[in-house]
């Protein structure tokens, strides 16, 4: 008989995801403080891929101690340019000027997967996507940022590539599921193996 599942997240975009994708699961918010946890990462001086693993791991465990016999699954993105990472803006004004920090640049978004049972990580997994922001002009980033408004404030990058946010790169290299923070390929993988979904 399969374990259940769990999904340690509140987010309706994640849980969107999963039962497209076919899964049967319920859901429950991790108590973790991730800043807390970023911070003992950086005083740890973990790289951003590192960090995603950290808070994906933390998250799974948080729901998996009161969830016996379940099978949790927790996730999170890092973004980072270079060694510097990136949160999701407050306003449109910290936006645009994380957005302009990355023109002309590539940064790399880390999206994180991690699966507990009983308190124990069974499995994690990291993929990363390459993101090369084009050189875009000030006029057109005043436009994107009145035409999409205080939804890109959910995005860590200040961008939804699902949407008008396409328009700001020039090239990407990861697969789709990675870019918007749920790599699900690696993820249906275990999950044929451990037999919660048929091979």
């Amino acid at each position: 008989m399969a374990l259940p599942l769990v999904l340690a997240s509140t987010s309706p975009f994640r849980k969107h995801l999963l039962q497209q994708a076919g899964l049967e699961f319920t859901t429950a918010a991790p108590d973790i403080d991730e800043r807390e946890i970023e911070a003992l990462a950086e005083h740890q001086s973990l790289s951003p891929s590192q960090l995603a693993e950290l808070l994906g791991c933390e998250k799974a465990l948080a729901v998996s101690k009161k969830q016996t016999g379940a099978l949790v699954l927790g996730g999170d993105q890092v973004m980072a340019l270079g060694e510097t990472v990136y949160h999701k803006p407050k306003d449109l004004a910290a936006a645009r000027e994380q957005l302009l920090s990355l023109r002309g640049a590539t940064h790399v978004l880390n999206s994180s997967l991690a699966l507990a049972k009983d308190a124990e990580i069974v499995w994690s997994h990291v993929s990363q996507a390459q993101m090369t922001v084009r050189l875009f002009s000030e006029t057109f980033l005043d436009d994107y940022l009145d035409k999409v408004g205080d939804k890109i404030l959910k995005s860590v990058g200040g961008y939804q590539i699902e949407g008008m946010g396409v328009q700001l790169f020039s090239k990407v290299n990861g697969d789709y599921f990675t870019i918007i923070g749920v790599p699900l390929f690696p993820l249906m993988e275990k999950l044929r193996e451990l037999d919660v979904l048929h091979a």
